[in-house]
């Protein structure tokens, strides 16, 4: 009888270490680490591309610029070295979809405002309507935080090509005038390379809890 306890509980500390082994295991399966995408013009909308980049299939980063923010003070590259960001494309006019997009990003802001990694960037797509005085103004009503978060303006031009050749976020419109950029929804998240790592709807709620986790997968591959 004793020995049938022995081998009973040799046969319980097998069991019991097989079993932890295959739940290890099982657990390491359903949560492999995913890389997110590196968003090529190719595999974006053609409506948002410009033409001469369409095709492109590799090597596409956010061009170097230099704007004006919400205090007047230049805003390149630079500010956004080695930072993790968030882009869209907004006007303080808009009284549609922008006011959405804007209580978005002012969410996004309150979850990273202590994480030096993670930054934002507004563009305006009707800069002779958004002075720096204008922004200010938005910038204080919406709640931004300077340090966390620029709305730019500047060259218009500038702001097309950044639109169209780079972030890959704004329709043309075909009549032209101060509204000859049509802003979409779109936030793009933006990685320490100068890379688009994703697209959201900057209107959806569940969208911005599936950027703010792609964030945390960044921060991961950083680290690595």
């Amino acid at each position: 009888m004793l020995s049938f306890f022995k081998d009973y509980k040799k046969f319980a500390i097998v069991f019991a270490v097989i079993s932890i082994i295959i739940i290890v295991l099982i657990y390491n399966t359903l949560n492999v680490y995913k890389p997110l995408n590196i968003y090529q013009p190719a595999m974006v909308s053609t409506e948002l591309v410009d033409s001469t980049i369409q095709y492109q299939k590799k090597y596409h980063k956010i061009a170097d610029f230099s704007l004006i923010n919400q205090n007047g003070k230049t805003i390149t590259q630079e500010d956004y070295k080695n930072k993790i960001y968030v882009a869209d494309f907004f006007f303080t006019t808009c009284q549609t979809i922008c006011p959405i997009m804007t209580g978005h990003m002012a969410e996004i802001q309150e979850k990273i405002i202590n994480d030096d990694e993670v930054m934002l960037l507004s563009h305006s797509v009707t800069p002779k309507i958004d002075s720096v005085a204008q922004l200010k103004r938005y910038a204080k009503l919406k709640g931004v935080n300077d340090s966390k978060w620029n709305l730019v303006t500047g060259d218009k031009k500038q702001i097309y090509d950044l639109a169209r050749k780079s972030y890959l976020a704004v329709k043309d419109n075909e009549y032209g005038g101060e509204f000859d950029m049509i802003h979409t929804e779109n936030f793009m998240l933006i990685d320490k390379k100068r890379q688009i790592r994703g697209f959201y709807d900057g209107t959806n709620a569940e969208d911005i809890d599936r950027l703010l986790e792609d964030i945390k997968i960044l921060k991961k591959e950083d680290s690595k």
